[in-house]
């Protein structure tokens, strides 16, 4: 059997790292906390029980760590409307669902949210499964997610298809490959330096060369 696929959501298959990155900047802003968006843009991916302490240390995180996430949450949702699916990413599922893949959506995004995104790709009847923030105890960069997700279709094999470092490093921790693509706004070198296999610079391009990447199985 070829090996499962799972996918990242935010970033690699709806364009949404931006609009994250804008809402914790907003977050932060209302607890005081001013952090510019670029240094935010870099902790996307990571989830927000990591996100705040990695940005503005511990004793942000003890003080107001809490209601710095609950007002990310609001402000992001005020977005959600804007976000689209990136250019070929309904594609990439139908074609690793004809290739004899499995596909898992990994996301660690509140149940709405996953939800909306899944309608959004029209996805419903292609996935296999999905995740959400009810399924996972530690957001990326700790395995949990993709622990998660390969338990979802009970998969001994798999591999993560992922925009940022922490993709990278969250299936390296649970031992399965990761291939990038930079939709997320990474760079081609520090998505090769956290370890991803292949980086293309869109999904388009990973298709074009999808028999040398690690999911040829």
């Amino acid at each position: 059997m070829p090996p499962v696929a799972i996918l990242d959501v935010d970033g690699t298959l709806v364009d949404t790292n931006y609009h994250h990155a804008v809402a914790w900047y907003r977050a932060f802003t209302q607890s005081g906390v001013e952090l510019p968006l670029w240094r935010i843009h870099r902790a996307i991916g990571m989830g927000g029980d990591q996100l705040v302490g990695a940005l503005a240390g511990e004793d942000v995180e003890r003080e107001c760590g809490d209601d710095i996430r609950t007002a990310e949450k609001v402000l992001y949702m005020v977005m959600i409307h804007e976000v689209r699916p990136l250019p070929d990413a309904r594609k990439l599922i139908e074609v690793l669902k004809d290739g004899g893949h499995g596909v898992v959506l990994a996301s660690s995004a509140k149940k709405e949210e996953i939800e909306h995104y899944i309608d959004l790709l029209d996805a419903r009847e292609l996935a296999d499964a999905w995740t959400s923030s009810a399924d996972v105890e530690k957001t990326k960069p700790e395995p949990d997610l993709v622990q998660a997700a390969m338990q979802k279709v009970n998969a001994d094999d798999a591999v993560m298809i992922g925009d940022s470092v922490w993709d990278v490093e969250a299936a390296k921790r649970a031992g399965i490959p990761t291939i990038a693509v930079r939709t997320g706004g990474f760079g081609h070198d520090e998505l090769a330096a956290a370890g991803a296999t292949r980086v293309f610079e869109s999904i388009d391009d990973l298709l074009q060369e999808l028999h040398e990447t690690p999911l040829k199985g």
